[in-house]
């Protein structure tokens, strides 16, 4: 399937003019570090030149595609020492960091399953070699200086994964990105003012604890001291969610997900999850529960990181896509709860996130975990109560709708 130049082009646009600098678009000067394989080489090539018709500069990683037959992490998984699997280039990453003012990732998988009968072992290792990546970016994006989005390019593998043709994938991601729309650009930013209204709601209730219930969970989430909520404003598209990072000492009770997640490479399926005072203590999964629980024993991928829920007014995603990025932002009849396992985006915070020390987020019930963040994602019908700092109650979200 050849998707169609124009669009092609609205797309890089959004990506450049858009979705970098936390919605602003890029500025003149500025460095993107631009990442995506083989098989999004079209799309690739519009956002490169987009960047440099904007008078940006370019630092490009462009992989050879992930094939189970010829992958280059599949042969070192299976073929490489643990030094190897865990080697991590220092001054390379740090170079990239330091030279680079946005990062432009393109998610695509030409193999969705091209690390199947990998140890989740091997996997966490490799994994674990990016952490000290992670905290170079993180770093930097507190004290204002990155920004960072992602956007998918969709491939045979994953419309079967999906269970949808190529066509139809590809009709999900053109109308979630309102790719038909004569200037997409100002589309996205007049939907993400709806939303900044709905945020900005949220953050002025007080707002001590949440009560998520449905016929598969009852879970209380503690939002914290020095929060606020947070929208997508660029960082993905597309991102209809409303987000923030609770306290995840606050964290009691069960949930059930009907979506499945993809880690490492593996499919898990059927995720439950009880917690007691913010740990995970039980963990089960109907598909894949090996990696479930490797990716849970990682440091701090016990607790919660992340709270989010999407209204479904604003989402025209409607097909299960396989992949994060979409399903945590598909619509449908209930919209979408999820929580992410692992790291805290540091930006929920009121104040300015340069001055705090390590002890002070732990202090306030940030978790720290660089290894990961993994978003797990319920479609079914919730209701969320908040109970205010004066003891009173207030649903905010039901039948899939923020209810301010």
């Amino acid at each position: 399937m050849k998707v169609d130049d124009s669009l092609l082009q609205k797309y890089a646009r959004v990506m450049v003019h858009y979705a970098l600098n936390d919605g602003k678009g890029i500025n003149k000067g500025d460095t993107v570090f631009l990442v995506g394989q083989e098989c999004t080489k079209d799309l690739f090539m519009a956002m490169a030149k987009e960047v440099y018709a904007a008078g940006g500069n370019l630092i490009t990683n462009y992989q050879p595609n992930n094939l189970r037959d010829n992958s280059l992490a599949r042969f070192l998984l299976q073929n490489g020492s643990e030094e190897q699997i865990a080697f991590f280039a220092t001054p390379y990453w740090k170079g990239i960091v330091d030279a680079t003012d946005h990062i432009l990732f393109i998610i695509s998988e030409p193999d969705i399953h091209y690390l199947e009968d990998i140890p989740a072992s091997k996997i966490s290792l490799m994994n674990s070699a990016r952490a000290p990546y992670m905290k170079m970016r993180e770093a930097k994006e507190q004290a204002g200086k990155l920004s960072w989005s992602l956007c998918l390019y969709g491939t045979q593998s994953m419309a079967d994964e999906a269970g949808l043709s190529l066509e139809a994938y590809w009709e999900q991601i053109i109308e979630a990105c309102y790719l038909r729309e004569d200037d997409p650009v100002s589309k996205w930013k007049s939907v993400q003012q709806e939303i900044e209204l709905i945020k900005d709601k949220l953050d002025a209730l007080p707002i001590n604890k949440l009560h998520i219930k449905g016929v598969d969970a009852d879970l209380y989430i503690q939002l914290g001291e020095n929060r606020k909520w947070l929208s997508g404003g660029g960082k993905n598209i597309p991102s209809f969610e409303i987000f923030t990072s609770p306290d995840w000492r606050g964290t009691n009770g069960h949930i059930h997900f009907n979506q499945p997640l993809y880690y490492s490479g593996k499919r898990i399926s059927g995720v439950s999850l009880q917690f007691e005072n913010g740990v995970v203590v039980a963990s089960s999964a109907t598909e894949n529960e090996d990696a479930l629980k490797e990716m849970i024993a990682q440091e701090n991928a016990d607790k919660v990181g992340e709270f989010s829920l999407t209204d479904k007014r604003h989402s025209k995603i409607t097909q299960f896509m396989a992949t994060t990025l979409y399903d945590e932002n598909r619509g449908g009849e209930f919209g979408n709860t999820h929580i992410a396992l692992g790291n805290a985006y540091k930006d929920t915070f009121t104040g300015d996130m340069a001055t705090v020390t390590e002890e002070q987020w732990a202090e306030m019930g940030y978790n720290s975990c660089p290894k990961v963040h993994t978003d797990i994602i319920s479609t079914t019908d919730r209701t969320v109560t908040a109970t205010l700092r004066d003891g009173t109650e207030k649903v905010i979200y039901r039948d899939g709708m923020f209810t301010l």
